[in-house]
């Protein structure tokens, strides 16, 4: 009697626990990332969020002035700058390649796909088109390069298969990789990609 009351508390313990615990680590998140944005500034610190009010305006004066004024002689000066410095060229090129892929005018990961890996089973998963045209590799015909990232994860891996394997995905693009990087924990939206 008095274990299976035990057992009944522990129970209660553990489902307490998945019910309040995704909300204490969110909200602790979002408090520590408002700390830690907030506190980028050396600011007095009397009205909260000055910090990151100060800091998008940077961003966004410092974006406005860069499409503005820093034309394309400043751009390839930089880039020839950074060529000669071998680590910190390989961060800045990779930096910019991934957050112009997601954000960038030249978007690519924009067509979500569900790629049948093997024509031997049935295991497919899901990735982005990333280059439909693979000319520049020699002679691989009928294939695609399709990025597929990894759950709980910024890392994936990038691989060639043949079209016929790829199906479109009707989704949004963000919501797919929401889905992908939870582990398909995540629900998808009703919205289709437009």
């Amino acid at each position: 009697m008095i274990r299976k009351v035990f057992t009944r508390i522990i129970q209660y313990i553990l489902n307490g626990l998945l019910l309040t615990l995704p909300f204490v680590i969110t909200g602790y998140v979002v408090y520590r990332l408002f700390q830690l944005l907030d506190g980028l500034l050396p600011i007095e610190h009397r009205y909260p969020g000055m910090g990151i009010l100060l800091l998008l305006s940077f961003l966004a004066l410092f974006g406005w002035l860069g499409s503005k004024f820093i034309n394309e002689t400043i751009r390839f000066w930089f880039n020839k700058v950074l060529d000669r410095i071998p680590l910190i060229k390989t961060i800045y090129k990779s930096v910019t390649d991934l957050l112009g892929a997601f954000v960038g005018q030249k978007k690519s990961f924009n067509r979500p796909v569900l790629v049948k890996l093997s024509k031997e089973n049935d295991i497919e998963v899901i990735g982005f088109i990333t280059d439909d045209d693979l000319k520049e590799w020699g002679n691989i015909k009928n294939k695609i390069g399709v990025y597929l990232p990894m759950s709980y994860s910024f890392s994936g891996h990038f691989v060639i298969v043949p079209i016929e394997n790829v199906q479109v995905i009707n989704k949004s693009s963000v919501e797919v990789m929401k889905y992908i990087v939870s582990g398909g924990v995540v629900d998808l939206e009703n919205e289709s990609n437009e």
